[in-house]
């Protein structure tokens, strides 16, 4: 591919420099250990290749000139010359409960208030340009549009390294890496509950929400992470209705409270004494499935009293009482199972918080239960060692939801038709977006010729021509280059209505550019990729020299 002569060696000069540091080889798959991750997925798909046959605007260069260049130099242009070759992509990178322990999990874990400032940070790289945060107790995921594809994770990973103190190293080993069609494929898996922890629940479709939510009006939540993101809620919204997925599906904290009653002994049921800490989402669900359990008191811990007072005017037949945070530990000491789900960024309960703590009923067999389903984990793992309790995670929810494994998986076979419809339509829209810019160039060259010749038009019928014949004029003028426009409109088009292709489009495309002289998407990834790295170049030599005042 021929490179445009006014596109100097010196431009690609710091872009050149920061590549020639990157040449390991890409990370290694890593398949998602998951019985709901499709069958026949191929990770690392790249997607179709842009062909850009112009020529150098200079034709007057000959082999002389070209050999002036020294050996460095070609090469930093043919380094260079990749980004015209290669599309962006939508990458997600992630750690999930199917791929990494929870200690690594929670090191990862980003706060809903954070996901502006780490979008904001993801669009700062220089092969990043659009980004979002999936962030919930059983995964955390990051999405983004990357100019280019071992580039852009590179920097992503050394990004999560730098923020979560795990070095890349490690993260590796339990990251999953997914492609275009394969990352779109996996968030609507995620979307319809098909990746969960528990199959069909349904907190994770509100969690999808709150991204599109808080991604509203953050710059770099762009066009395609955004039209992804709600995309999947439509897949998500699809699935439920048209499958029985949802029908008899738990929620992690619904699994939470059968896990306690699992540990403990039958004989305990009606008389075992319930603690909740914490009256968010997860906390009042856990209450209502207590509640369904029999459970006829159950003593909440909130840092308010609202949200409590709110659940004992839902469940008026039921006696909940509300304690304080100051009290948190003296309501531990006069109950045997604890239940924990607050968005605490460090433990509420350690060793020694526990230690020296009256000891529970022996009809429960004689230990504290604490069922802990907070990512960061809200009672630490050193209270693990004392022998007086028995503490559970939401990775020990497995043992809950491995039960009827051949209907859950029939069930996700039922919503995988759905999804691979959907995907399609995505990738469809999505490759529509290719020649919006061109669209966008050959209406506004047609513009340009219209107006100009209805100057000239209006010009020579003198001053005195009535409003509505001029706008009879204007209106003649619009409708003929309408009319002319529209077979080659069409032909720009592709949103997977027809039989065309996306080749078919491109190929169109490239004719309208060469024959009109258009500006399309050819160099756009060059130009992105060219502007960051000066403006990241700008601040560092704002930060080496501050100005003087």
């Amino acid at each position: 591919m021929a490179v445009p002569s006014n596109l100097s060696v010196v431009k690609f000069e710091a872009l050149f420099l920061k590549s020639s540091s990157s040449s390991s080889p890409p990370f290694p798959s890593r398949p998602l250990p998951t019985v709901f991750l499709a069958q026949n997925r191929t990770t690392f798909v790249r997607r179709g290749v842009v062909r850009c046959d112009a020529q150098p605007s200079n034709a007057s260069v000959g082999p002389n000139d070209v050999t002036s260049f020294s050996p460095l130099e070609q090469l930093k242009t043919s380094a260079a010359d990749r980004y015209t070759k290669e599309r962006n992509s939508i990458v997600v990178i992630g750690l999930s409960v199917h791929t990494a322990p929870l200690e690594m999990r929670e090191k990862l874990a980003i706060p809903e208030a954070e996901w502006p400032r780490a979008i904001s940070e993801l669009c700062s790289l220089n092969h990043i340009e659009e980004a979002a945060v999936l962030s919930t107790c059983n995964r955390m995921e990051i999405y983004v549009l990357a100019l280019s594809q071992h580039r852009g994770v590179k920097e992503v990973m050394e990004w999560m390294s730098k923020t979560s103190s795990v070095p890349v190293s490690e993260l590796s080993q339990h990251r999953f890496l997914l492609y275009n069609n394969d990352a779109t494929q996996h968030l609507f898996e995620v979307s319809a509950g098909l990746d969960s922890l528990v199959l069909g629940e349904g907190q994770i479709l509100a969690q999808v929400k709150q991204v599109v939510k808080v991604g509203q009006g953050v710059n770099g939540f762009g066009r395609n992470i955004s039209g992804l993101f709600k995309h999947a809620i439509t897949v998500g919204k699809r699935v439920r209705t048209e499958t029985n997925i949802a029908s008899g599906a738990v929620s992690v904290s619904s699994a939470a409270v059968e896990l306690a009653f699992m540990k403990l002994p039958e004989t305990s049921f009606d008389n075992a004494r319930m603690l909740v800490i914490g009256a968010g989402k997860m906390g009042q669900l856990v209450i209502k499935h207590l509640v369904a359990k029999g459970c006829k008191k159950i003593v909440v811990v909130n840092r308010t009293e609202e949200r409590v007072a709110a659940i004992r005017e839902e469940l008026k037949d039921i006696e909940i009482i509300y304690k304080p945070l100051s009290e948190m530990l003296t309501c531990v000491g006069e109950t045997d199972v604890v239940f924990t789900s607050t968005a605490s960024e460090t433990p509420l309960f350690l060793k020694d918080h526990v230690k020296d703590l009256p000891p529970t009923n022996q009809n429960i067999g004689g230990r504290r239960i604490f069922i802990d389903i907070s990512v960061p984990r809200n009672v630490g793992s050193c209270v693990s060692d004392l022998e007086s309790v028995r503490v559970y995670n939401v990775d020990d929810l497995k043992e809950v939801v491995a039960a009827n494994k051949e209907d859950r998986l029939r069930k996700a076979m039922e919503a995988r038709a759905i999804i691979a419809e959907e995907s399609k339509q995505f990738e469809a829209w999505r490759d529509s977006l290719e020649t919006v810019p061109a669209i966008k160039k050959l209406r506004a060259y047609t513009e340009r010729i219209r107006l100009a010749e209805l100057e000239k038009c209006l010009g020579k019928m003198g001053d005195d021509i009535p409003k509505k014949t001029r706008r009879a004029v204007d209106d003649l003028s619009r409708g003929i280059v309408n009319k002319l426009l529209h077979g080659p409109m069409q032909h720009l088009r592709c949103d997977g209505n027809d039989s065309r292709t996306l080749s078919e489009t491109l190929e169109n495309m490239h004719a309208l550019n060469r024959m009109f002289n258009l500006e399309t998407e050819i160099s756009v990834l060059e130009q992105k990729i060219r502007a960051k790295v000066e403006q990241n170049q700008k601040k560092s030599n704002t930060n080496l020299f501050p100005p003087l005042e």
